[in-house]
């Protein structure tokens, strides 16, 4: 008998029945492994193929990026062959739209985004994890095991999930943001603030994000303006009267920003609407930081109890147990504080060795 562990209703969707949502996640073709595995070669090297009701899987990690290729890499190597559901978008996450990144352990020059994430994959495979570029449309528990459908309707049974599917920056959906992405915008002040040293910077938010990567960027910039929508900042008093404290940190009260200005190349401003007299005017910056909070990607997760009220799925603790025996989570679609690609790779080491505590019990 299956039991759906959030409801009483026998044989029922575990994490509801809405519609399919793609999670940002793309198509991954499969990659033969030339490397020193010990048996199966040829098998751990294959895209994986659908079966209906037929094959019991390990383990099935729902969707890429750090905190997928690491917990791949890691039961891959246990022996437990994992089945990885990149998603139709977007393999390796929001690395894929990174330019560089100087702060991945083992990279003294640095390394670009898609090329860190490609060398994650080829590391996963190796070790005989199989890749299926599908969406999943919905996650079911059992007695003994799990059964997650995707997109196309095939299923896949599994005694143990791990859910990967990470979060997106929540954008200002303003002319020139997108065109002028990793050229100027970003979203994430820990990563890119060192390439804005001794330039005009704008930080957009009220919250205490805002106001936490202004201080952080007031070391690199040689100004930070902090442009809020309100009157008065959300964030904690103490954040408030630090930045105001900082010397080279201003405050564009009542503003939002209209539009993201650039030469072609990279941004080199933003008009702004002043709500308190309805006026624009223009903020010159090289470096504009979007810190408005962030959205998980659990819209195919929708009504489950796993999920806090923002969406982001709640943990036991300090392990990477949800509340679903079986049913694991990493990444930034679990941390909403550190959102860091060595974070989420963690984390993905962690939701590997308490999956494998599992399938061991």
């Amino acid at each position: 008998m299956s039991n759906n562990l959030f409801s009483q209703s026998t044989g029922a969707n575990l994490f509801s029945e809405k519609p399919t949502t793609r999670i940002s996640l793309s198509s991954l073709k499969s990659q033969n492994n030339t490397a020193n595995n010990k048996a199966n070669n040829a098998a751990n090297n294959t895209v994986a193929t659908p079966q209906t009701g037929a094959h019991l899987e390990n383990a099935i990690i729902i969707g890429s990026g750090p905190a997928g290729y690491t917990a791949a890499i890691y039961l891959a190597r246990a022996g437990y062959r994992p089945l990885l559901l990149t998603g139709e978008l977007e393999p390796g996450g929001q690395l894929v739209n990174t330019t560089e990144i100087e702060n991945f352990p083992g990279f003294p020059d640095g390394i670009e985004g898609p090329d860190l994430m490609e060398r994650m994959k080829a590391q996963a495979v190796r070790f005989g994890t199989r890749l299926e570029a599908k969406d999943v449309a919905s996650v079911a528990s059992h007695a003994t095991e799990k059964t997650v459908t995707t997109s196309d309707g095939s299923a896949y049974r599994a005694k143990a999930v791990i859910i990967t599917t990470g979060s997106h920056y929540n954008k200002l959906g303003v002319p020139g943001e997108a065109e002028y992405s990793g050229h100027g915008v970003s979203y994430c002040a820990t990563c890119d603030g060192f390439f804005f040293k001794g330039r005009p910077i704008v930080v957009v938010g009220g919250g205490d994000s805002a106001l936490t990567e202004a201080l952080y960027l007031a070391r690199f910039g040689s100004s930070v303006t902090i442009i809020h929508r309100r009157g008065e900042f959300r964030a904690s008093k103490v954040l408030v009267d630090r930045a105001a404290a900082e010397k080279n940190i201003e405050f564009v009260m009542n503003a939002t920003v209209q539009e993201v200005l650039g030469d072609g190349t990279s941004a080199t401003g933003v008009v702004l609407h002043h709500t308190d007299t309805d006026s624009t005017s223009t903020l010159d910056a090289s470096g504009i930081f979007v810190a408005i909070g962030s959205s998980p990607n659990t819209e195919f997760l929708a009504g489950s109890p796993i999920l806090d009220d923002r969406g982001f799925i709640t943990v036991d603790g300090a392990s990477t147990r949800t509340s679903v025996p079986g049913v694991f989570a990493a990444g930034d679609v679990v941390d909403d504080t550190y959102r860091q690609a060595i974070s989420a790779a963690g984390m993905g080491c962690r939701a590997a060795l308490d999956a494998q505590a599992w399938l061991e019990k």
